[in-house]
C-alpha cells in the first residue's frame, strides 16, 4: 500500500510529502489522519528540529479536499459532515499553526482549498514561481471549512481576504506573498533548496527557544497586546532557567557558537547555578581563562 505521506529526515529536518499526486495531493481522510499521525512522531522525536511540508509530482501541492469522499459524508446527514469533514480537518490546520517545532510549506504547484488553508496556518511557506493558489469552495455554495475564513482574513486584511473567499478566483505566487500567505518566491527548481536553507537557519537556534517563539506568536496574535504580552512573559518564564538560555548567553558573552542540548533541561543543582551565574558575570577573558 502507497504510503500517504511520505516522511524522509535528514540533519534534523523531516520533509513530509503529500503522496497522491494522481488526485493532485486531495486530502482524503485517510491522508489528514496519516499527517497528524506522523506529526505526533515528530513532535517527540528529538532528532527532529524543522519539518517541510510539499507535495509529490510536479503539479499541485494540495488541490484540497476530496470532493467525492466530502460528498458522501455530507449525503449522509450534516452531523457526519461536520464530524468527518470539518472538524478533522480544522483538527488538522490546527495542529499544523501550533505546531512546537518550525513547519515551512514548500508550495510546488496548486494549493486550493484546503492546500491554500494549510499554508495559511504554518507558520512559514516558500512558493514555486508556478504556484497558484484559490478559495474555490464559493463555487461548491459552502464556505471553507478547514479555517479559511478566519486566517485569511488575518493574513490578508478583510476587504482582501473577501474578494478572494467570495469570488473564488485563483491568484498566483506573487498575489499571494502581498497578501502574506507566503514569505518568498523561487524559480520551481530552486524550491526545495531555498526551504532546506530556510530550514538550516532556523535549526541552528535553541529547539527550546523555537517552540516559545511559535507558541508565543500562535497563542498571542488573536489576543488583545497586553494579554499577548503575558503570553510572552510566560513564554520567557519558561525559558529563563534552562540550560539553553544559559548557553546562549555565555556563549555570546564569550564570542564563540552556541551549542544547545536540545532540550528542556533546567539547572537543579545549586552549585552549579551558582557556577554558571558567576561565569556569566566574568569579563571575556576571565570567562574563557575559567572554562
Amino acid at each position: 500500500m502507497t504510503d500517504l505521506v511520505l516522511n524522509e529526515t535528514r540533519d534534523g529536518v523531516s520533509v513530509l510529502t503529500l503522496n497522491r499526486p494522481e488526485k493532485l495531493n486531495a486530502l482524503n481522510y485517510a491522508l489528514i489522519d496519516r499527517l497528524l499521525a506522523v506529526l505526533d512522531d515528530i513532535e517527540v522525536d528529538g532528532s527532529v528540529r524543522a519539518v517541510i511540508l510539499t507535495g509529490a509530482g510536479e503539479r499541485a501541492f494540495s488541490a484540497g479536499g476530496d470532493i467525492h469522499e466530502f460528498s458522501a459524508s455530507v449525503a449522509h446527514g450534516t452531523d457526519v459532515a461536520l464530524r468527518d469533514f470539518v472538524m478533522r480537518g480544522q483538527r488538522l490546520t490546527a495542529r499544523l499553526e501550533a505546531f512546537r517545532k518550525p513547519i515551512i510549506a514548500a508550495v510546488n504547484g496548486i494549493a486550493f482549498g484546503g492546500g491554500c488553508e494549510i499554508t495559511e496556518a504554518v507558520p512559514l511557506a516558500v512558493a514555486s514561481d508556478r504556484a497558484l493558489f484559490a478559495k474555490p469552495e464559493i463555487n461548491l455554495a459552502m464556505p471553507p471549512t478547514f479555517g479559511g475564513t478566519q486566517r485569511l482574513p488575518r493574513l490578508a486584511g478583510r476587504k482582501r481576504a473577501l474578494e478572494l473567499l467570495l469570488t473564488g478566483a485563483t491568484f498566483s505566487a506573487e498575489r499571494a506573498a502581498e497578501l502574506g500567505l507566503v514569505n518568498k518566491i523561487v524559480p520551481h527548481a530552486e524550491l526545495m533548496p531555498a526551504a532546506h536553507d530556510l530550514a538550516r537557519r532556523i535549526v541552528t537556534h535553541s529547539p527550546a527557544a523555537l517552540a516559545s517563539i511559535l507558541t508565543a506568536v500562535a497563542r498571542g496574535i488573536n489576543l488583545g497586546i497586553a494579554e499577548g504580552l503575558l503570553v510572552e512573559a510566560e513564554q520567557f518564564a519558561r525559558m529563563a532557567p534552562t540550560a539553553d538560555l544559559r548557553e546562549g548567553l555565555g556563549a555570546w558573552i564569550e564570542r564563540r557558537r552556541p551549542s544547545y542540548d536540545g532540550s528542556w533541561a533546567h539547572i537543579t543543582r545549586p552549585d552549579e547555578a551558582r557556577r554558571a551565574s558567576l561565569r556569566l558575570d566574568q569579563p571575556v577573558g576571565q570567562a574563557k581563562a575559567s572554562r
